[in-house]
């Protein structure tokens, strides 16, 4: 969004006089001058500091409406009777509305002006408060109230029905939510960015900078050296997975998650962890997160690299430095950022050789008869396991950013309006077996896996696989810079954490993206990303 530009502050020109001896009414008019100056000083002062706490008061109600709609959001997800939307939809609608009218109010936007005028007397944090509020502001005052309402209540809606149409198949029950998330999805990128593309437009809300010009090239050098990869494999034998699959009890579940959040470093008294239908990470602030996981009793990956998951997502927001709490600041800096910290946990450390060989002989007391003929090499390989699959979340990492370009492929076309959401069961099924050379039985397991639409996002899941080319970078970087493996390999992640709180974490919105991940990745290069893919499945599968 455009930003205000800096204002001119005027300079008082210095008085030359060449009298000798000064009349006394230049004496007197001198010193009224004098007096006027001094006061318009201390009232300048006096208004500045009246509206940087106006400023804090603004940033502190945000926070406070913002953590009111997540209560409803993790309430509504996790342990609210299934028939009780409608009271919440309710509530969010209302809630979402009188901020939308509060922050967008005429008051807030002379606040922001004034401030914005006075930008070069504020430190770097303030200034980028009032930029990033500034943005926000210019773009949710083209929003019309009553648009703004009606889509926060159509998302919590349809956030509750898609969990019915995924329990029993039924697309044409979330079908008329899908229709109108994305018609609000094409006016409202209108409103973010009239000169853009519309789904380019939305691309840019969840990755500063990113557009169909950057994906499109990005997603294409992915295809060419994974799709390979994925073929050469197919003629290797297989790993064994099937102990993964045994009876995992889900009690014997939850206790094994509370061990790998104790590894992460996760504090039980400041991190809580429920349960849902598609996991998810809240971060009221640094010091209170939420994760969730779901538990399959025939599936112990899927909940084990959940919480490592969102486990990460929780360590960036927590690791966000203090004096950036309870402001516009405070937490991630974009999805691609986010999405890199989830993944790092989840794939380039929790998947990893070492990590597996410090907490495999806990996940034995936790399951002694599911993994008693089981070692960790075994165990490394079985969660490793390259193969197509229909299920995004369960995905390994080489085939995981195919499954992100049937999103992507669908969600363009979406937007610009040559596919209708009638004909998404049909073109997801297609791209499946396309890409990825799966048939889809369902669309339980095809396009209703995800809660993203249902939540009213669109332009999100390209950063899932630009977090994770993100994170290989960094995992490079950090490499060089200290010992990742020795402290992983006794189950000490402290030193992970603290190099990303460093590079990444502690900046929290102060810094753009793309400053953000030169900071950690340097120059970035998809390469490095696909060089890491092949090296690791090159070993695993002897290619």
């Amino acid at each position: 969004m455009a930003l205000f530009l800096d204002c001119l502050v005027a300079l008082l020109a210095a008085f030359g006089l060449v009298c000798i001896v000064w009349p006394p009414i230049l004496w007197d008019k001198m010193a009224r001058y004098r007096r006027k100056k001094h006061k318009g000083s201390e009232e300048r002062s006096m208004d500045l500091n009246e509206a940087l706490e106006k400023l804090d008061a603004l940033q502190k109600k945000s926070y406070a409406y913002g953590s009111g709609l997540s209560a409803l959001y993790l309430d509504g997800d996790t342990v609210a009777p299934p028939d009780t939307e409608e009271g919440r939809a309710l509530a969010v609608s209302i809630l979402a509305g009188e901020w939308h009218e509060k922050f967008t109010a005429p008051e807030t936007g002379e606040l922001l002006a004034f401030l914005t005028e006075h930008r070069e007397e504020l430190d770097q944090v303030r200034r980028r408060q009032v930029e990033e509020l500034k943005r926000d502001y210019d773009q949710d005052r083209r929003i019309p109230a009553d648009e703004y309402m009606a889509f926060q209540k159509l998302t919590s809606e349809a956030n509750a029905v898609w969990k019915r149409a995924k329990a029993g198949n039924d697309f044409a029950l979330f079908l008329p939510y899908l229709e109108k998330i994305v018609a609000f999805n094409r006016k409202f990128a209108g409103y973010y960015d009239p000169d853009k593309a519309p789904y380019d437009a939305l691309l840019n809300e969840y990755e500063r900078g990113t557009s169909m010009a950057f994906y499109d090239p990005f997603f294409a050098a992915l295809r060419e050296r994974i799709v390979p990869l994925i073929r050469a494999m197919g003629e290797k034998e297989q790993p064994d997975d099937s102990f993964l699959h045994r009876h995992y009890p889900a009690e014997a579940q939850r206790k094994f998650s509370g061990y790998l959040m104790e590894v992460m470093g996760l504090d039980r008294n400041h991190v809580g962890i429920g349960e849902t239908e598609h996991p998810f990470t809240l971060c009221f602030n640094n010091r209170d997160a939420r994760i969730t996981t779901h538990y399959y009793e025939d599936d112990l990956a899927s909940s084990m690299y959940s919480v490592i998951h969102e486990g990460g997502h929780a360590k960036y927001d927590m690791g966000v430095a203090d004096d950036l709490q309870y402001t516009r600041l405070a937490g991630g800096v974009s999805m691609g950022l986010h999405e890199s910290q989830s993944r790092f946990y989840e794939n380039l450390i929790g998947r990893s050789l070492p990590f597996i060989e410090a907490v495999f002989p806990r996940m034995r007391e936790f399951f002694p008869e599911q993994l008693a003929d089981v070692t960790p090499g075994m165990f490394y390989r079985a969660v490793n396991k390259a193969q197509p699959s229909l299920i995004r979340t369960e995905a390994d990492e080489l085939t995981y950013p195919l499954h992100i370009m049937v999103r992507y492929e669908i969600e363009k076309r979406l937007i610009d309006g040559t596919l209708e959401a009638k004909d998404v069961p049909g073109t997801w099924n297609r791209l499946y077996k396309e890409y990825l050379g799966v048939d889809v039985p369902d669309d339980t397991r095809g396009c209703l896996q995800d809660s993203h639409w249902a939540g009213g996002s669109m332009g999100y899941f390209p950063t899932y696989a630009l977090g994770s080319a993100y994170g290989a970078q960094m995992l490079k970087n950090m490499e060089r810079d200290i010992d990742v493996w020795g402290p992983v390999g006794r189950g000490d992640l402290s030193r992970v954490t603290e190099w990303l709180r460093e590079k990444v974490h502690r900046f929290g919105g102060l810094l753009e993206p793309a400053d953000v991940v030169k900071n950690a990745c340097g120059t970035f290069d998809p390469a490095v990303y696909t060089g890491y893919l092949a090296e690791k499945y090159g070993q695993l599968y002897g290619l």
